[in-house]
């Protein structure tokens, strides 16, 4: 299979950079940001709207397709593109997240970690062969590794030997990846560094990754709680940990001002629930900042959500219909609230490109941050 997986740097301004990774369901432009489809779905938008944002890659979620539907029945359907119809790239994360956050009653042991359902009680064991199979049978296009996701707020030496276990899984989720065959063949697997705020135990955990060898590799265990200043400070070291002739990924951010610290940082990827979330709660990203559309100043606003914005929802309604449709809870307001957002950070994530592909990031960052942080 040609083309399986590439990435190419065009540009670099100071550590920002931009380029592109190739795979045979088409490019991802790099900084790029992939919408959330937890469900096989972007949450009140249509596959085919979220590709005419710009998005050129979305994020399927492995413990929830395991669950309902089931991998199985996915891979029965002809897998996860046909089943949603997204025949570009998608990147599956492994699981061990969710496991952790969502699941009360589990177990956690060298294998893997055994769970009962959040939806109806059911017991499962997922490990890092399991993982692995579930993400082929979904057919995904980037495979991230099995891991645990410590709280940065635990003790040195817990973080360190959920690390170190973290690191084991990875080796095995290597092994589950590569015994895949076909898929194996045409798909990528990302490693996840992980270490919380610690820079020696992050170092170790990138040799450890590297050794293994990964097509890219993921900046795990920030964006949950930490705060920015303490993600930043994070930031500052973790990335230039990694390979540098490979994607890096921040995994589950962020708001408009964390993607572009994080970029300013080196980083290439990310993923977050937040422009759709925030999109169906009345909340629009522009570039002037959050907008609370259930304020009720905007009840009789005229003006489109954001004059710099291109997308259908700026181009053809009002705030005072979006504050309208928010207020009275109409399903098209969640539609067209999540579409603007979607857009919004797909603009955003271009507007990046340009500027570091000019050699004018940081004045770029600067302007950003003082229309959007005012």
């Amino acid at each position: 299979m040609t083309n399986r997986f590439t990435f190419a740097v065009e540009a670099v301004d100071g550590a920002a950079r931009t380029g592109a990774i190739s795979m045979y369901r088409g490019q991802i432009r790099t900084p790029a940001f992939m919408p959330v489809g937890t469900a096989a779905t972007v949450k009140a938008m249509k596959p085919e709207t979220v590709r005419k944002t710009g998005a050129d890659i979305i994020l399927g979620n492995t413990y929830h397709l395991m669950l309902r539907p089931g991998a199985e029945r996915v891979a029965k359907l002809g897998g996860l593109h046909k089943f949603m119809n997204w025949d570009r790239p998608i990147l599956t994360d492994s699981g061990g997240y969710q496991v952790m956050s969502l699941s009360d009653l589990r177990k956690l042991t060298e294998k893997g970690v055994e769970f009962r359902s959040h939806i109806d009680g059911s017991k499962h064991m997922l490990t890092p062969e399991r993982s692995m199979e579930i993400q082929r049978l979904l057919g995904s296009d980037i495979v991230m590794a099995f891991d645990e996701c410590p709280r940065a707020d635990r003790p040195r030496d817990e973080i360190a030997a959920s690390m170190e276990m973290s690191m084991r899984w990875a080796k095995r989720s290597r092994e589950g990846f590569n015994a895949g065959g076909e898929h194996a063949e045409r798909s990528a697997l990302f490693g996840i560094q992980q270490g919380a705020l610690d820079e020696d135990l992050r170092k170790i955990s990138a040799d450890k990754l590297a050794d293994i060898g990964f097509d890219g590799y993921a900046i795990g265990g920030l964006a949950v709680g930490e705060g920015q200043e303490a993600m930043f400070a994070t930031l500052d070291f973790a990335p230039a940990q990694l390979p540098q002739d490979r994607p890096r990924y921040l995994m589950g951010v962020g708001k408009p001002d964390d993607l572009v610290g994080a970029v300013e940082r080196g980083v290439d990827m990310f993923d977050c629930v937040l422009p759709s979330r925030s999109g169906r709660n009345g909340q629009a990203f522009t570039w002037n900042g959050p907008m609370n559309l259930r304020n009720a100043r905007f009840a009789e606003d005229t003006d489109p959500l954001d004059n710099r914005c291109t997308c259908d929802t700026c181009n053809t309604y009002s705030r005072a219909y979006l504050h309208h449709l928010v207020k009275s809870q109409e399903i098209l307001g969640a539609m067209l609230m999540t579409e603007h957002n979607i857009a919004f950070y797909q603009q955003l994530m271009q507007a990046m490109r340009d500027a570091i592909r000019e050699g004018r990031f940081a004045t770029f960052a600067k302007d950003f941050r003082r229309d959007y942080l005012r």
